[in-house]
C-alpha cells in the first residue's frame, strides 16, 4: 500500500478535482483505493458526496467533535456507519484510548474506490499538533501518537479493506497538518497552473521540504527504534508536477498546445525544482521526468464547465451523460448533452494516462 498527496501552496489549482478523477481513473484500473479529505474546505469530499449525506455524517458526529468521552457513553452505535476524518483522529485529540478494532466504514464511491470525508472542525486536530509538536522530541507517547496517527489509519484501513492506494487532499498551506501530513505520506505531486504564482508556490515547498526533513531528522536521532518505527522508513519523495486545467490555445505551434507566456511558466518550472526540491526528495525522479508533467498533457487543458457538472452528479466527468439522464436534481444543473457527451467520455482515456504515468513513478518508491 502507498499513500499519495496532492500539495500546492498555491490554491485554486484543481487539486481536489483533479485527485477525485485521480482517485476514479484508478478505480477503472482495478487498483483499490481510498481518498482521505484532509482539507478543511472538503472539496474532494462534496465532488464525492452530496450535501445532504454529509450533513447527516458531520450531524451525527457533533456532540462527539465537542466532547467524545461524553458522547461515545450516549452512543456507542456511532463506528457502525461511515464517519469524518476529524472524528477518526477525535480520540488522539483528546488523549483517549483508540478504536482500531472498531474502524467505522468509509463511504464507497466505486466497485473499488471509498472515501472519507472531510471535515470543516479538522483544525482542532491541527491545534493539537502545534501544542504537543515539542513534546515529540523528547519521545512524549501522545505527541508522537499525534503526528502518526493519520499514517496509522492508512495502515488500519488498507489493512482491514485491501487498499492498494491511498490518495490524501490537503489545504494550500505550509501549516503544521501539512507538514504533518506530507512528512508522513510516501509521496506528493504538485497539481500546477502555468503561472508566477504556481513558481512561487513551488519554490516555497521546496524550501519548507528542506526544513521539515530536518526536523524530522532531529526527532529520529532523539527518539527510540520503537517509537521511530511509527513513522515511515524514508522521508517523503517529490513525484513530480503536472499542469491542470490550463487553457488550451493552439497557435503558438508548441508541445502542449498553451499560450506563449503560459508555455514559458512551464518552462521554467524544472529549473525551480532543481533548485528548491533537494536531491533527497526526488531521488527517484529521473532528469526526463523532472522536466515533464506527469502523465505529459493527458490532462493538461480546461475542462471548461465539466467539473462544476461532476460535483453537481458525485461522478466523474466521463459518467456525466449517463448520471445525468437519470438524476433527480438535473434540472437544478446546467449540461446540454449531444456533443458535450463525447467529449466528456474522451475525458476518461486522459484521466487513465495520467494514472498511468503516475503509478509508474509511484511504483519506484519501493
Amino acid at each position: 500500500m502507498k499513500i499519495i498527496s496532492l500539495f500546492n501552496n498555491k490554491g485554486g489549482v484543481g487539486k481536489s478535482t483533479l485527485g477525485y478523477h485521480l482517485g476514479h481513473a484508478l478505480n477503472e484500473l482495478g487498483k483499490k483505493t481510498l481518498m482521505i479529505d484532509l482539507d478543511p474546505q472538503c472539496n474532494l469530499t462534496i465532488c464525492g458526496i452530496d450535501t445532504e449525506k454529509l450533513h447527516k455524517i458531520w450531524q451525527e458526529e457533533d456532540s462527539f467533535i465537542d466532547d467524545f468521552e461524553k458522547a461515545h457513553k450516549i452512543n456507542p452505535d456511532i463506528f457502525k456507519t461511515a464517519r469524518s476524518i476529524h472524528f477518526l483522529l477525535k480520540t488522539t485529540e483528546d488523549g483517549l484510548s483508540d478504536f482500531n478494532d472498531l474502524l467505522p466504514p468509509t463511504v464507497p464511491l466505486s466497485d473499488n474506490l471509498d472515501l472519507i470525508p472531510g471535515r470543516l472542525s479538522i483544525h482542532k486536530f491541527e491545534n493539537k499538533l502545534a501544542e504537543r509538536w515539542s513534546g515529540a522530541y523528547q519521545g512524549d507517547n501522545l505527541a508522537i501518537r499525534t503526528i502518526t496517527r493519520i499514517r496509522e489509519l492508512c495502515n488500519l484501513y488498507a489493512e482491514k479493506n485491501g487498499y492498494e492506494y491511498i490518495i490524501i487532499d490537503t489545504s494550500p498551506s505550509l501549516g503544521i497538518l501539512n507538514k504533518t501530513i506530507i512528512s508522513t505520506v510516501d509521496g506528493f505531486f504538485i497539481p500546477a497552473q502555468p503561472d508566477m504564482f504556481s513558481l512561487y508556490g513551488i519554490r516555497n515547498i521546496g524550501n519548507s521540504l528542506d526544513l521539515w526533513k530536518k526536523e524530522f531528522d532531529t526527532m529520529y536521532s532523539l527518539i527510540s527504534s520503537d517509537k521511530r518505527n511509527k513513522f515511515p522508513s524514508k522521508f517523503v519523495q517529490f513525484l513530480g508536477f503536472t499542469i491542470y486545467n490550463a487553457k488550451k490555445y493552439t497557435g503558438n505551434n508548441n508541445k502542449y498546445d498553451l499560450a506563449k507566456a503560459h508555455f514559458s511558466y512551464v518552462e521554467k518550472i524544472p529549473n525551480v525544482i532543481k533548485e528548491h526540491i533537494k536531491k533527497a526528495n526526488r531521488e527517484l525522479l529521473t532528469d526526463t521526468e523532472l522536466k515533464m508533467p506527469i502523465g505529459g498533457n493527458a490532462v493538461m487543458h480546461t475542462h471548461n464547465t465539466f467539473p462544476s457538472v461532476s460535483q453537481g452528479l458525485n461522478c466523474p466527468i466521463w459518467k456525466i451523460p449517463e448520471v445525468y439522464r437519470n438524476h433527480p436534481n438535473k434540472n437544478d444543473i446546467t449540461y446540454t448533452g449531444g456533443a458535450n457527451d463525447n467529449n466528456c467520455r474522451r475525458t476518461k482515456k486522459k484521466y487513465i494516462d495520467f494514472a498511468n504515468a503516475l503509478l509508474k513513478r509511484v511504483s519506484k518508491l519501493g
